[in-house]
């Protein structure tokens, strides 16, 4: 699979790089982000892998500009790769027309509803070929990935870490949409994207698949900002996955509620260090 390199650029003696690439899955060329910390540059080191997926409206850049990460993962020795948080340019009908379905909003499933189906399988390009195309081009550590999120990505993060046991070796989330199914974001877009079977919707709900888990035991870090608009407005509904851990012995939960912290990117950089601190210890043990 070939990469064209988009641009580079030195970061806390890492670089921070940008990729396009063709893929097959959605059928489009997708753009993601890599930043590789200084053992990857400097020693040639292999590294684990540490992913991290946007909420609604995002693309690469809004991490890898805003979030402030580079430092901590120079610090602890991670390879970070961020993707794009839908397919771009397939030219469906009504793709660009809302914020909350389509472009930028590609919920991390995979679609079963046409014409979506064809472009809009995110969950398998996050789980399956991105990280093929990480390994194949990339020094990372076999059996060290991690993966993480916000809002949307986070609940991307939390179903890739359910659905596939022992993929990844730390997992956590910023304010994520923790129960789609019950909320007016995730019902819009399981709706277009799954159609309106409810049944089906459960496969690709954090909620619902922690309640049901029975893998490998987990650790899941959430993360919540106490003045986030969205959980006032139950779009995030993180008290329902708590609930549901609770009752499954396989899931363990570490939740912490930041007191004032909005559902900002300023909220995401307060704690990001917290947060790759987290993986490192998990993924570097």
């Amino acid at each position: 699979m070939t990469l064209e390199l988009v641009s580079t650029t030195k970061s806390f003696e890492g670089e921070q790089r940008v990729y396009k690439h063709r893929s097959t899955l959605l059928d489009c060329d997708m753009t993601f982000g890599v930043y590789l910390p200084p053992a990857a540059i400097e020693d040639k080191a292999a590294c684990p892998v540490l992913y991290f997926l946007s909420g609604l409206t995002c693309t690469h850049e809004n991490f890898v500009q805003k979030s402030g990460f580079q430092a901590s993962a120079a610090k602890h020795g991670l390879i970070v790769v961020n993707p794009d948080t839908s397919p771009r340019g397939v030219n469906l009908p009504g793709e660009d027309d809302a914020y909350d379905f389509g472009s930028g909003a590609g919920f991390y499933v995979d679609a079963s509803e046409k014409p979506w189906s064809k472009h809009y399988n995110m969950f398998s390009y996050v789980a399956q070929e991105l990280p093929a195309l990480v390994q194949a081009n990339f020094a990372v550590l076999p059996g060290k990935q991690g993966i993480f999120g916000h809002s949307m990505g986070g609940h991307g993060a939390l179903i890739c870490s359910l659905k596939i046991p022992n993929l990844y070796q730390s997992v956590s989330a910023f304010a994520p949409i923790a129960n789609p199914s019950k909320c007016p974001w995730g019902q819009k877009a399981f709706t277009g994207y799954l159609g309106a079977n409810t049944t089906e919707w459960e496969h690709w709900d954090a909620t619902s698949l922690v309640s049901k888990y029975v893998g490998t035991p987990q650790e899941l870090f959430i993360d919540q900002g106490s003045a986030d608009n969205f959980l006032t407005g139950k779009q995030l509904l993180p008290e329902n996955l708590l609930a549901a851990a609770a009752t499954n012995d396989h899931i363990q939960t570490i939740f912490k509620q930041r007191e004032g912290y909005d559902h900002s990117y300023f909220y995401i950089a307060t704690f990001m260090a917290e947060h790759i601190e987290y993986h490192a210890k998990l993924l570097n043990a």
